[in-house]
């Protein structure tokens, strides 16, 4: 998923709760599904900026040895304007784009 397109909104906004439930026709479940899609939704964004922060690794550094590199600050800000995993899952549960399943509903 390329979480640099999405079309998330960037800061907290009143929803309407109503629309939560219309798929699921539950409200604690359509919040489980859409909590457990934001962890994985944090876990990707933590790989990703920490494979790309990798390369800016230094073995050598210490503590009194430690460099401002611009290209990684670049990076970590890039990251931090990015919504957050809580708000992105929110839009991608209301656009249907959520896969899930629920094993005790689900016929045998």
């Amino acid at each position: 998923m390329d979480f640099k397109k999405t079309n998330a909104e960037q800061s907290i906004v009143t929803r309407d709760i109503r629309r939560f439930d219309g798929e699921t026709g539950n409200i604690y479940e359509a919040v489980s599904i859409m909590s457990k899609r934001a962890n994985q939704i944090s876990t990707e964004i933590k790989e990703e900026l920490s494979g790309k922060l990798q390369e800016f690794s230094s073995h050598t550094d210490n503590l009194e040895e430690v460099f401002e590199n611009r290209e990684q600050i670049e990076i970590s800000k890039h990251y931090e304007k990015l919504p957050k995993p809580t708000l992105i899952s929110i839009q991608e549960f209301l656009e249907e784009k959520v896969y899930y399943r629920n094993p005790s509903k689900d016929p045998k």
